[in-house]
């Protein structure tokens, strides 16, 4: 199914409509502030399953990231103990960054590596930020890739529908995407460390 959804003033009947669909264990495409991305429900773990295999992975192996509606949900999944760390994601958030902090244990095991960590996504998209307010809880984002290496990243979402249709269950049209993936900055360490440049920059 292709849902347009108007990225500046997202219709409630439409994300109603996406919700329902992650709520049965749906997979969406949809757009964020950086790349267009693949997501589901956290808690099921079939539909992870089902995006594991479209980019070809082992779901407990995957560097999957979920998305919060805003900082006070991310820390009932994250560790926020350190007061810099707060402090850089609350200047930085929302914005097309991800932030890797350590899982709590009520994460789904099936997220939960050896280094027992997540990635955290408050992007300045109001489609995807209002999906998790509506849900209730994160939602899991990857990014998707295109099979061109020039390419890499698709940002067209009619073409997006056409590659995906078969493959998903939601295709959110939210406009033309980015074709630079969001900033990521581990921050388990004693200092955070970007281990991949992207479309974010640090103040």
């Amino acid at each position: 199914m292709l849902l347009k959804i108007h990225p500046e003033n997202p219709g409630q009947r439409q994300i109603l409509r996406a919700c329902e669909a992650i709520r049965k264990g749906g997979i969406l495409v949809y757009p964020t502030d950086s790349v267009y991305a693949l997501g589901c429900d956290i808690f099921h773990h079939k539909a992870v399953e089902r995006i594991a295999r479209l980019k070809g992975m082992r779901p407990e192996k995957a560097d999957f990231s979920f998305i919060f509606s805003g900082l006070s949900q991310v820390s009932e999944y994250a560790l926020l103990y350190d007061n810099r760390v707060f402090k850089l994601m609350k200047s930085h958030l929302p914005g097309p960054f991800t932030f890797i902090l350590h899982a709590r244990s009520n994460v789904p095991k099936i997220f939960q590596s050896t280094k027992k960590t997540i990635g955290v996504r408050i992007p300045n998209n109001k489609i995807p930020l209002e999906l998790v307010r509506n849900l209730g809880h994160p939602i899991m984002t990857t990014s998707i890739h295109d099979e061109d290496e020039l390419l890499e990243y698709t940002t067209d979402p009619d073409l997006i529908y056409e590659k995906y249709k078969d493959k998903v269950d939601v295709v959110i049209h939210g406009g033309y995407g980015n074709n630079i993936p969001s900033t990521v900055i581990d921050c388990t360490q004693t200092e955070p460390v970007i281990i991949r440049q992207g479309i974010g920059i640090i103040e």
